[in-house]
């Protein structure tokens, strides 16, 4: 059985990671017309318009002393680092295949929400946690033709894993005092100087051609992956057990490559059906996995 509170947790979470998995394939199709600098800095920037109005409307209260350095530290991993690292690789892999690495993150979150919210899972939840990731990237590498395919971009996609872990975990700890949406707003708000020197970089030769398809792509990433995701996955962090919530990510991957199916026309097979069904299921018994409390140290 798990908490009332930890249920809510989970649906909040559950809501971003949906929001979430659109971000691969529509970054895969921005990244036919757009530079790649113009899509990881450009998000950011329409993201940051709206998080300031939202801000300056509710007349929300300044962060403090060191919830700036926090949010320093959010905005690098996840407005900069994994926005730019995996738009960049992206440029010369498939959709799916980005879901490989990728699909280490709910097991990076949760080390690092371990370490820095000094929560104590039982052994039971790594167990599960680990036999989730190893399917996840079973599956994930069927479908991108296996580790024969791995080139330099894993390594970019590695390091977005890392960055977006480090702007999670210190995100989902910093919602619970400055608010789930107020955190991510900031974080766009602190890292805008240069989001927008780097869009100001890209428009030197003139707006990017692009289709209305490849336009719209960028507009989901920059509206709902960038911002309005945000909302619920920071909201399910914050209300935790941090840990717990982060392994939802397992179904990302998942939900990925069915999108990059539908969308783009990647191949689709019954072993995604097979892996996908076995990512829930181990996502779904790891959440129910109860926490021992945190350390008092």
């Amino acid at each position: 059985m798990i908490s009332p509170k930890s249920s809510t947790g989970i649906w909040w979470g559950l809501l971003g990671v949906v929001a979430f998995s659109f971000t691969v394939p529509f970054t895969r199709v921005a990244v036919e017309g757009l530079s790649p600098l113009f899509i990881g800095a450009g998000r950011a920037v329409v993201a940051a318009l709206l998080a300031a109005l939202a801000l300056a409307v509710s007349r929300q209260r300044l962060p403090r002393g060191r919830q700036w350095f926090r949010l320093a530290v959010v905005a690098g991993g996840i407005v900069a680092g994994f926005p730019l690292l995996t738009t960049f690789a992206l440029t010369s892999t498939s959709a799916s295949h980005g879901a490989v690495v990728i699909a280490l993150l709910p097991a990076a979150t949760a080390t690092v929400a371990v370490i820095r919210g000094r929560e104590r899972p039982r052994l039971l939840f790594w167990v599960l946690t680990a036999v989730g990731v190893i399917a996840a990237l079973a599956f994930a590498l069927v479908q991108s033709g296996g580790f024969g395919s791995l080139h330099w971009a894993d390594l970019l996609l590695l390091g977005a894993v890392l960055a977006a872990a480090v702007g999670y975990a210190e995100g989902g700890l910093l919602a619970r005092e400055l608010g789930a949406w107020q955190t991510i707003s900031w974080a766009l708000v602190v890292a805008s100087p240069v989001m927008i020197l780097l869009t100001a970089l890209t428009l030197g030769s003139g707006v990017p051609s692009a289709t209305p398809v490849q336009w719209l792509g960028f507009a989901y990433l920059g509206v709902v992956s960038m911002f309005l995701g945000f909302f619920a996955w920071y909201r399910g962090l914050a209300i935790g057990p941090m840990a717990q919530v982060s392994q939802i990510q397992l179904v990302q991957p998942v939900m990925s490559i069915a999108w990059a199916a539908l969308l783009l026309g990647e191949s689709l097979n019954w072993t995604t059906v097979v892996g996908g069904l076995a990512v829930i299921l181990c996502a779904g018994a790891a959440v129910r996995v109860r926490l021992n409390p945190p350390s008092a140290s």
